[in-house]
């Protein structure tokens, strides 16, 4: 198993992606320590892991919140012992979030506080344990909005994911000689709820999809897969980049 003996903290982990990797990765070895607003659905996960023979910790926390964040860490750590692999994979995308003269000041600030706050928080309290281990894996997930600009307007959202990248490189940088690498996935249109509120027609959704050369929205699982390489320790050189992973979409000219 790619994962064994390793303790893997997943935000955003009640649903969806978060969801997804956090079985994934209980599959390969992991112990998870899992964390959302979404209560019953995180708890739900965690069973789930546990039903199917992996470890599992659902703490509820607000990751916008340091103190919610310092006490997910520190019961994560007294329940498993260390934190291995931190995967920043909480965010938002609010049918609020449009150009900067409509968006209100409100909608700016709580996408910054979800999209890029919660990671600088969970590393904040996450990495002093990695240094006492001498080693770590930390992803965060990005977008492919970062490269690009777009005619539906997401401005707070694209500005978030941006900070990320800087994030990435910088702790990369920064805590490379402990051992502990950062990098960061930038994913392309997945087939997700998040994106739902694009989507309100057919003929939205198919404008969309001819822009990506592959000819079909991603999958959970184009993404999960790549990030449990970067928590693996297959990819114990890699660090202070990012993958794109879109289909194609941001080599697209036209």
């Amino acid at each position: 198993m790619r994962l064994e003996n390793k303790v893997a903290l997943i935000t955003g982990s009640a649903r969806g992606m978060g969801r997804a990797a956090a079985e994934l990765f209980a599959r390969e070895g992991a112990s998870i320590i899992l964390t959302d607003i979404a209560e019953q659905e995180g708890v739900e996960t965690a069973q789930s892991i546990q039903a199917a023979g992996g470890k599992a910790l659902f703490v509820p926390a607000n990751v916008a919140r340091a103190a919610d964040v310092q006490h997910l860490v520190e019961t994560g750590v007294s329940t498993f012992g260390a934190i291995d692999i931190l995967y920043n994979n909480a965010g938002i995308m609010p049918a609020a979030d449009t150009s900067v003269i409509e968006t209100s000041e409100e909608t700016w600030d709580h996408i910054m506080d979800v999209n890029l706050k919660s990671t600088f928080l969970c590393c904040k309290y996450t990495l002093p344990y990695m240094q006492q281990q001498k080693g770590g894996s930390i992803i965060n997930i990005s977008s492919m909005v970062v490269f690009l600009g777009s005619t539906v307007p997401q401005e707070a959202y694209g500005v978030s994911k941006s900070g990320l990248l800087a994030l990435t490189k910088s702790l990369a940088v920064q805590y490379g000689p402990m051992g502990i690498r950062c990098n960061a996935i930038c994913p392309g249109p997945i087939n997700t709820g998040l994106l739902d509120h694009l989507w309100t027609s057919e003929e939205e959704r198919n404008r969309r999809l001819q822009r990506i050369p592959l000819g079909r929205f991603g999958l959970i699982n184009d993404i999960i897969y790549f990030a449990l390489y970067l928590a693996s320790d297959e990819s114990s050189w890699t660090t202070g980049t990012w993958m794109t992973i879109d289909g194609g979409i941001s080599s697209n000219y036209f």
